[in-house]
């Protein structure tokens, strides 16, 4: 049996109950519309939260992994772009010793000649001296071998070697910074030495293409990896906005139409007036 009461109004409690109820949905819907997230925050699911986290400490690392693999690049453009005139410049003295090994010449001739050799030679060591990216230089005799990144958490790194390609060095044996053509036997000797040098700067430039080629392909790599991560991130957290929208309209009915029930069975008590009268 009904009890009609001043005091309490059951009616009244339910609909209030349904009526925070769909306020509470209609308040997380609002939140997913402004973040575009369905996970913004622990309290909304804290496994996802914590794995989405995760995900984005690993994403937001391989910035500085690409930053690593990029100092890396120009520090071997630098590298390539010098061995490359390097190389150059050797088939040049390689001209000059050829044409002062010719024993018909006169004394201004192999003078003239002598001294573009010894300008080619100098020109050289400033190539070499000159071939730095950020404070390293990978070609002057002793030069740093590159260490880049190669993942997030810094355990692994790409290497390639410095490649010495300054007067005297193992890829330039007997080419020095007194290297000279005094006469034609040693022009005919030097012939040889430039010979030489030219194969063994020509097979360091391989080298140190090879290793530049491997961070170009590192780089792309860490690039899709890291879209894929924030891919993953979006699938997670991201709200669906076209289901959050119609979402949003489903509740805002409800809570008019709650906001009615509670109207009415506020209502309800008023009727035990007339039994009064």
């Amino acid at each position: 049996m009904a009890l009609y009461s001043v005091n309490t109004n059951r009616d009244a409690m339910i609909a209030l109950q349904n009526l925070n109820v769909t306020g509470a949905e209609l308040g997380i819907t609002q939140n997913r519309i402004s973040t575009g997230r369905k996970v913004d925050s622990a309290k909304d699911n804290g496994s996802t939260w914590a794995i989405a986290q995760s995900m984005r400490a690993t994403s937001s690392s391989l910035n500085a992994v690409k930053d690593s693999l990029q100092r890396g690049q120009s520090t071997l453009d630098v590298a390539l772009a010098a061995g490359s005139s390097i190389s150059d410049l050797l088939l040049q003295m390689k001209e000059k010793a050829l044409a002062a090994s010719d024993t018909t010449l006169d004394t201004s001739g192999r003078s003239a000649l002598n001294e573009d050799f010894k300008a080619l030679r100098d020109q050289l060591a400033k190539t070499v001296t000159n071939a730095d990216f950020n404070g390293t230089n990978m070609i002057k005799t002793g030069g740093s071998s590159l260490a880049a990144l190669a993942n997030a958490a810094g355990t692994s790194k790409l290497t390639v070697a410095a490649q010495s390609l300054g007067l005297g060095s193992a890829n330039l044996t007997g080419i020095t910074s007194t290297s000279s053509l005094p006469d034609a036997s040693t022009a005919s000797t030097m012939i040889t030495t430039v010979n030489t040098a030219i194969g063994k700067v020509s097979t360091a430039l391989a080298k140190m293409g090879t290793g530049s080629k491997a961070l170009d392909l590192h780089l792309s790599f860490i690039m899709k990896l890291q879209d894929t991560l924030d891919n993953g991130v979006g699938n997670l957290v991201d709200a669906d906005l076209a289901k959050e929208s119609a979402k949003l309209q489903s509740l805002q009915t409800r809570q008019q139409l709650g906001v009615q029930a509670l109207s009415i069975a506020n209502q309800s008590t008023s009727a035990l007036l007339g039994l009064f009268r």
